[in-house]
């Protein structure tokens, strides 16, 4: 994965960096306000690591700092390490923990020179400062101390490598730290982020250890925030996600307020079918992130995962089919994102800006999303995506001219997207290519060419099927939905039950595929079993405010 960075602005570490005299930039002094308003927050949860300082509010903000880490929010962690480091001068750990924060991690691995510069002078004064920290504190110090240089080097792998090494040796000498084995494990995550199972569930690179090592804390402290977070993300993507249950369920209340913290078992809950479960994770991280933002307005990269909220609870209501909440959700996520922040960060979010096209499509609200203006030129791959969503619009309604000629548009508007330019994490391109054949395929369907229908969707899932793992997929609706259908209008229930069983093993207990699978069933003279599923259905959409006649609104049948 190779994510492009947000433009993020330089809020690190401005108190502490005059109190080591180094001049600070402009960038810096004007991030000055943000850091010199750290607080305490209440409901940061039970976790502590007690450092080498006097001051128990120096103490009680490293605390904070090391859990904000843990729970990605690492804007808001520079701030606490920045305060406990104002609190007590010489705790080496408050520029540590500064410097942590200040590197890549897995939504963000890359990046820019400020930072890079930043990361290494915070490394460099705790090093100065190591003297009277404890051995383990002097080690971890150390092995972050590998992990940046200035200048930066263009290809950082190798500081990522030695970081990664040094962590090893520090966990060889103090195996029983929790919070070293949970740090090494999260350094090994760092050079292989979100790719760590290949399509067969087998795990790649050194998924194992990263495992293991994860599994050893849990086993010694179940409600470790940052080994319950990296577990989730190690284990969701493999054809075992169910491990990480315990942990699931341990981070929905364990860090109250954090909202990431407490949507993380989402992802999880859509990878076993608790569909309930994993919209309330989301309701609840957005209702939290909601109060956070009063106290804490100033926010950068964390912006991204108050998005990310919305964005999954969105995926969510829509696999659900509660309509009203899906497009409510798209939009309020859409709302978060001031217009400056999108214009200056538009290489990075405009992959995720889809979200309100994909959930009008979803519910085939098809005049609303033909009466919506065209995005921003500064926004390539949402315009050729919203020229998708009026040709598809348009085949459903059976206006196959207008159609073909919004296809003509899409492929023209696909051709200015960035060559490079991804969605979340797959390279915009393929997902391009996937909406061609999809779009293909709605097309034909519109024409009642079922057969070339069916070839352009087997197209398209091929692609969708290749596509690596993220959450919500960059592909929002399956394409098997639109398959199942056009299989049955094609009098081939037998085929669209094997594909509708094909997308329940991918999305298990989702309703589209559970009402597809029951018609298929029918359509076959099983009864009981189709009885049976249409229960299972009817469970699944018990709160759905819709009631569709097929698994994709694009049916003639639904409108």
């Amino acid at each position: 994965m190779k994510r492009p960075i947000l433009k993020i602005a330089a809020l690190a570490l401005p108190i502490l960096l005059q109190s080591a005299g180094c001049s600070t930039t402009p960038a810096d002094r004007a991030a000055a306000t943000s850091t010199s308003n750290a607080q305490l927050f209440k409901g940061m949860g039970p976790h502590r690591r007690p450092v080498t300082t006097t001051s128990s509010q120096s103490q009680a903000y490293f605390d904070q700092g090391l859990t904000w880490a843990y729970a990605f929010n690492h804007d808001e962690a520079i701030r606490s390490f920045s305060r406990a480091g104002e609190l007590d001068p010489n705790l080496a750990m408050a520029w540590w923990g500064a410097a942590l924060c200040l590197g890549p991690h897995i939504n963000n691995p890359v990046m820019p020179p400020e930072r890079s510069r930043l990361a290494s002078t915070a490394v460099q004064k705790a090093q100065s400062l190591k003297a009277n920290a404890s051995p383990v504190e002097q080690a971890l110090i150390d092995a972050l101390a590998a992990r940046y240089a200035w200048p930066a080097p263009t290809d950082r792998a190798p500081l990522d490598q030695a970081y990664a090494a040094a962590m090893a040796d520090v966990h060889r000498r103090f195996p029983n730290d929790l919070d070293v084995t949970t740090l090494y494990a999260e350094s090994l995550m760092d050079l292989q982020p979100w790719d760590l199972w290949t399509k067969g569930g087998e795990p790649k690179g050194r998924a194992t250890e990263i495992v293991a090592l994860l599994e050893s804390v849990l086993a010694k402290n179940p409600k470790h925030p940052g080994a319950a977070h990296l577990y989730i993300h190690a284990v969701e993507a493999s054809e075992s996600p169910e491990r990480a249950d315990n942990a699931a369920q341990v981070l929905r209340s364990l860090v109250p307020a954090s909202g990431h913290l407490s949507h993380m078992p989402s992802h999880i809950d859509v990878r076993v079918g608790r569909w309930p479960e994993a919209a309330e994770a989301n309701r609840r991280a957005v209702a939290i992130d909601a109060a956070y933002r009063k106290l804490s307005p100033h926010q950068d990269f964390y912006r991204v995962y108050m998005f990310h909220n919305e964005q999954f609870l969105s995926f969510v209501a829509m696999m659900m089919g509660r309509s009203s909440e899906a497009i409510a959700a798209a939009r309020g996520a859409l709302d978060g994102v001031p217009e400056q922040w999108a214009k200056d960060n538009a290489g990075a979010i405009d992959g995720y800006l889809t979200i309100h096209l994909d959930a009008l499509k979803r519910f085939g609200k098809w005049d609303e999303l033909l009466k919506l203006h065209a995005p921003p030129e500064y926004l390539p791959y949402t315009t050729a995506m919203w020229r998708f969503n009026r040709a598809v619009a348009y085949a459903a309604l059976g206006k196959v001219n207008e159609a073909e000629q919004e296809r003509t548009l899409f492929i023209k508007a696909s051709k200015k997207v960035p060559a490079g330019a991804l969605v979340q994490i797959n390279p915009a391109e393929r997902v391009l290519a996937l909406a061609t054949h999809m779009l293909d395929g709605e097309i034909h369907y519109a024409k009642r060419d079922y057969d070339s229908a069916a070839r352009e969707l087997r197209a398209a899932i091929e692609i969708e099927d290749s596509l690596q793992y993220m959450e919500p997929p960059d592909w929002m609706q399956p394409v098997r939905h639109t398959l199942g259908t056009v299989l049955i209008d094609a009098g081939k229930p037998a085929d669209a039950e094997r594909t509708y069983r094909e997308d329940l093993a991918r999305w298990p207990g989702n309703g589209w595929s559970l009402l597809g699978l029951s018609r298929s069933l029918e359509l076959q003279g099983n009864a009981e079993e189709a009885k049976r599923t249409r229960a299972q259905f009817d469970r699944a959409w018990s709160t759905a405010d819709i009631k569709p006649k097929a698994s994709c609104l694009c049916s003639p049948s639904a409108r």
